[in-house]
């Protein structure tokens, strides 16, 4: 593999050969950017240098001293080989992928397709692999990441050898990207004819001037069409940059680039555009006719641009609408603070306890990938190494059971009211799942009030949510005699506890007003509970925008806390926006250097978020994440059930490449380790 430095290299020995009228010797030319190859560790170039400097050598003594160099440097090349070998059995790559699992697609009234498995399937599974049809990185990810497996770019990135607007980690990225290898030199060099095959292939890729693409490469360059001197590709939107690539694609695989294929034939995707509102439709129709033109003037010359080819443009955007999928990786921000020499943090030293973020980098298609529905209770995930999509189921399935994931939303996360609006929006469908149709503590809790009776458990309802609550009861099927047969227990919240009242009664859900406790049936004023949070959101979210700018004085905190006692004697135990303030309050100690208090904090935090995801759930890993740092920063043997426990969570949702996606947990293990 190729980096800047070894072009220079090539560059600075063999232009004087070409250029100069033989300064150089091809001897000297060969046999001094082999020394230089070696010296970068760059082996196996060196070694094919060394080979080109061997052939251009006549005297005996001369081959003699070659051949030892040769020698000498095949061992460094074989020792490389033996821990790339290893390491690669280090990295987690995909090799794990599906225990025989039969895959099934069906088709049901509600859903349309979606996909099934004809046997049960073990939690942990990883039951698909793929990559993607066409990828296009992000355009705020366009400086930090690679254009083509959407990794963090390194110092020396390689740019697109014609554009120079996409920036590649490797020059293999580059090459799948463009099929365009480096090349600065006339191929006009002389070649002894005694030389192998191999050797004067190896000469010419170095010496040649022209494109270099391997023909035995199985793939259409998916950048090779952007790159002819326009600035379209960086100026579109990234969905409709991502259509060309489609469009040019499925031409390349068809062999002929005078007409655009039957889209719905070549991918078999829905598509919503019947669903769209009329601004939408009219904006697909101006990009797929922009598009159009794009491709035909900068790389298509004969490419029709009738309507039959504006029509399968303005289908593909439709689907790319709906069926594309965001390629996330996860970043681990500096958030452990100071670090001493091995690893371990300095609890002098402030840091923050948010740990690990997901990074949207890329948009892709994913032919299979897309066929999975969506819940709200999903039970399986989905993550990406690179550009591959891996899906892995977190909980058993049994034989038929739909095979779901989230397509944003879920459970835990957003009530049920935000939840449908965001799909109905962004996805075009009422959705009908488990947990937007069966009433769950979840939902009741996570916006909720607290009784006014302090001995009460219950929970009060603002008028969004017992609309919402009742028209999940209404869509239940009518032979239901009990309502409390309709209520899915979620996790370890018993319904019953914030809302026995109300579904104890038979049909008496659906006259349950606003204010009222479902426990008790005890009023509520929430207009001034409303006015009171308010209030007590100020001094929070001043909180946190201090704890951004590391810039905390003890007021701060006093006010923070004051808030949070208001907040809890005002919203229910479980209402999420508690979590938040905990948390936040958690970040603010940990700057401050109070880790105890942090800690405490940090786990009120995670208490409420159990409550509302459930204690398996991926976000309560990430959130071990913090706990654990705080508790090894404070030497609390606590600490190695927290890993224990993430160290579960992340098993459960990825795997075997759980230390490939957070390589942080290599170094949580290994804290561990050292507690016990």
């Amino acid at each position: 593999m190729w980096d800047n430095t070894t072009l220079t290299v090539s560059t600075i020995y063999l232009f004087p050969l070409l250029s100069l009228g033989n300064v150089l010797s091809p001897l000297q030319a060969w046999y001094r950017r082999g020394k230089v190859n070696a010296s970068l560790g760059n082996y196996e170039d060196s070694v094919r240098d060394l080979t080109a400097a061997k052939n251009f050598e006549f005297s005996v003594s001369g081959k003699r001293q070659i051949e030892s160099e040769l020698n000498i440097i095949s061992q460094h090349h074989e020792r490389e080989d033996t821990n790339l070998v290893q390491q690669n059995e280090n990295d987690m790559v995909v090799s794990d992928v599906t225990d025989q699992i039969n895959l099934l697609c069906i088709t049901t009234p509600d859903k349309g397709r979606g996909m099934t498995s004809e046997y049960d399937i073990p939690q942990a599974s990883l039951i698909h692999s793929e990559e993607p049809y066409a990828a296009i990185i992000l355009k705020h990810s366009r400086e930090s990441h690679c254009h083509y497996c959407f990794s963090v770019l390194p110092a020396d990135a390689v740019p697109c050898m014609s554009c120079s607007i996409p920036m590649y980690c490797s020059q293999n990225c580059q090459l799948q990207a463009s099929g365009q290898t480096y090349g600065k030199c006339p191929s006009n060099i002389y070649i002894n004819g005694n030389h192998s095959n191999n050797l004067e292939e190896y000469v010419m890729e170095i010496t040649s001037g022209g494109d270099v693409v391997d023909q035995k490469l199985e793939f259409i360059p998916e950048h090779k069409h952007e790159c002819q001197g326009v600035n379209w590709p960086a100026v579109l939107p990234t969905d409709i940059v991502l259509a060309g690539r489609v469009v040019m694609k499925s031409m390349a695989q068809k062999g002929h680039f005078k007409e655009i294929p039957n889209i719905l034939e070549t991918l078999g995707l829905s598509q919503c555009y019947s669903k769209m509102p009329s601004e939408s439709k009219l904006e697909l129709h101006l990009y797929s006719i922009v598009l159009l033109f794009c491709l035909k003037f900068s790389y298509c010359s004969e490419l029709l641009t009738n309507e039959f080819s504006i029509s399968q443009i303005i289908i593909l955007l439709s689907q790319i609408r709906v069926n594309s999928m965001r390629i996330v990786h996860m970043k681990s921000s500096d958030v452990f603070g100071l670090q001493d020499q091995f690893g371990k943090l300095l609890p002098s030293e402030p840091a923050l306890t948010s740990s690990m973020e997901q990074v949207r980098v890329g948009q892709a298609i994913y032919k299979t990938g897309c066929l999975f529905n969506h819940s709200c209770l999903p039970n399986i995930h989905a993550y990406f190494l690179s550009r591959t999509l891996l899906i892995r189921t977190t909980e058993f399935v049994a034989a038929g059971c739909p095979l779901e994931f989230s397509y944003g939303p879920q459970v835990g996360q957003w009530d049920c009211k935000d939840r449908l609006k965001f799909l109905q929006d962004e996805y075009f469908f009422q959705c009908k799942c488990a947990g937007c149709s069966e009433v769950n503590a979840s939902d009741l809790v996570i916006n909720g009030f607290c009784c006014i009776d302090p001995n009460c458990s219950g929970v009060v309802l603002n008028s969004h949510a017992v609309y919402c609550e009742n028209q999940k009861l209404k869509i239940s099927e009518p032979s239901s005699i009990n309502p409390l047969l309709q209520v899915r227990m979620l996790n370890d919240v018993n319904v019953k506890k914030v809302a026995h009242l109300s579904l104890g009664k038979k049909n008496n859900w659906f006259h349950i007003k606003s204010g009222y406790c479902l426990e008790c049936d005890s009023y509520h004023d929430l207009e001034s509970s409303i006015e009171a949070a308010n209030k007590a959101w100020i001094h929070i979210r001043r909180l946190r925008d201090s704890t951004v700018s590391r810039e905390i004085d003890t007021a701060t905190i006093s006010d923070a806390l004051r808030s949070l006692g208001l907040l809890r004697s005002t919203l229910h135990a479980y209402n999420k926006g508690v979590a938040e303030a905990e948390d936040n309050l958690a970040q603010a100690f940990c700057l401050l250097g109070d880790l105890k208090s942090a800690q405490n904090h940090c786990r009120a935090s995670i208490k409420i978020l159990e409550k509302l995801y459930g204690p398996s759930h991926i976000v309560i890993g990430h959130e071990l994440v913090k706990l654990s740092s705080i508790e090894q920063a404070l030497d609390n043997c606590s600490a190695v059930d927290s890993i224990k426990q993430l160290r579960s969570i992340f098993s459960q949702y990825y795997g075997s490449h759980a230390d490939a996606v957070f390589p942080y947990l290599k170094f949580l293990n290994k804290e561990s380790c050292s507690h016990t």
